[in-house]
């Protein structure tokens, strides 16, 4: 009975390692065609998924109470599997270089649990030949066992766009690669089970590796190129939505727009394209520049709002900044590698207080992971300006009045709204001083 058939009958078992935003869609949306074990290290998170908890906000309690993924921190369960997929996180270090060491132990666990026959799919985003080159001799050396002979590898990018309520899983096109078309079929006809929009059989391992990092490079370099257009604009006194919205009637213009760019994705991806450039002697010139303006972009934030704390002149009472949303995008929890947090410590650096808060994200991980100190809605008063880092929805259906309560009596009402999801003349009829970038 081969792989696949196993999986079908319920034979065989499916093991998703890492549950976060990305293991743990997958491994529910599996878990309702097939036996699924979700292993994670960290065991408070295996806690709360088996209480029916979704940390990640985006599978709901309910569904997540429904599924029979059996969720575990033992690496033993592991033994079990014979289709692994790895999605555990791939951040930077210090100096923008890959940090592999998630996606380098996870191989170890995996490869010590390893069967014959097994396949091993990776779904971390990582530079073109990590997994041949630095994840299997892993595989291998951990099992004994030999790659191509004794089991097979392969590499699917997650495509997972957290808090997005239209772009799920299962009609996001899934491209899929193996190291051969025996072991390239049994990963597309897995994937199959659950992605509604079909999958897309990259040519190689390599190739499916590359189109995950430029997918990002691309953003990122679009959203740079609307950022510095921001800044040029800023100097001529021109509206840059102004601008964007006129240059969008014609049918080729891409809307792109201004904005911090953070998270898992497209703040960190580009630096692993740009770093196995720079391994074969080729230095990146537009992607690094790109990155350099995003970079930077809250700190400019901050000193546009230290500019208008300097034009309000309140004398000798401390100007109080609420920033609205911490998490690095709108209608979402996660907030790793948030810009708004470039803001908060820039303005910090200035002496200026800030009152942070976001309805979304959790006090306790933004405390843990920033030291930043989350405040309730109902704190967010006496401001001098309020800045809309973050347009989750709850504060998109804010009027301007609702935000006019948050400022000090007597004083200026700055609005800063990073993303521009209001419309500036609705502000500016009701008295407030707007921007925008």
């Amino acid at each position: 009975m081969d792989l696949l058939n196993g999986i079908l009958t319920r034979e065989q078992r499916i093991a998703v390692i890492g549950l976060g935003y990305v293991g743990l869609p997958i491994a529910v949306a599996l878990a309702e065609k097939a036996e699924v074990i979700g292993f994670d290290i960290n065991s408070d998170k295996v806690s709360a998924y088996r209480d029916g908890i979704d940390l990640t906000g985006d599978i709901g309690s309910d569904r997540l109470k429904r599924s029979s993924v059996v969720f575990t921190s033992e690496e033993e369960r592991l033994e079990e599997a014979s289709f692994f997929i790895i999605a555990v996180p791939t951040p930077i270090r210090s100096g923008n270089v890959p940090d592999l060491t998630y996606v380098e132990e996870a191989s170890r666990i995996v490869g010590r649990r390893l069967r014959p026959g097994a396949i091993v799919v990776y779904e971390s985003t990582v530079y073109p030949g990590v997994t041949e080159e630095i994840c299997q001799p892993i595989l291998e050396a951990q099992s004994g066992l030999a790659c191509g002979a004794d089991f097979k590898i392969g590499y699917s990018p997650e495509r997972i766009n957290p808090g997005d309520r239209v772009h799920r899983l299962e009609n996001i096109v899934k491209i899929v690669s193996g190291m051969d078309n025996d072991s390239l079929d049994t990963i597309a006809s897995v994937y199959e089970l659950v992605v509604e929009a079909g999958v897309y059989r990259a040519e190689s391992i390599r190739v499916a590796e590359a189109a995950k990092v430029i997918e990002n490079a691309q953003r990122d370099v679009n959203i740079a190129f609307m950022n510095e257009l921001s800044m040029i604009f800023r100097h001529m006194d021109i509206d840059t939505q102004a601008v964007l919205q006129a240059a969008g009637t014609k049918w080729n213009f891409l809307n792109f727009q201004p904005g911090l760019v953070g998270g898992h994705c497209i703040g960190i991806d580009p630096y692993y394209l740009t770093y196995k450039a720079e391994d074969k002697g080729y230095h990146s010139r537009i992607i690094l520049a790109g990155r350099h303006i995003n970079d930077g972009m809250g700190r400019y934030v901050a000193q546009q709002i230290i500019k208008k704390l300097v034009r309000q002149k309140q004398g000798g009472e401390e100007p109080k900044v609420g920033i609205l949303g911490i998490a690095y995008k709108e209608d979402s929890s996660d907030i790793r590698n948030s810009k708004v947090v470039d803001v908060i410590r820039e303005l910090d650096e200035y002496g200026v207080r800030t009152l942070v808060y976001d309805p979304l994200a959790d006090k306790g991980h933004v405390k843990a992971e920033y030291g930043i100190e989350l405040v309730s809605r109902e704190q967010l008063e006496d401001l001098s300006i309020v800045a809309l880092a973050v347009p989750h929805r709850e504060f998109k259906a804010l009027s301007p009045r609702d935000f006019e309560r948050m400022y000090a009596q007597g004083g200026g009402k700055t609005f800063m709204d990073v993303k521009a999801a209001f419309d500036r003349s609705l502000f500016k009829q009701s008295g407030f001083d707007y921007w925008s970038l």
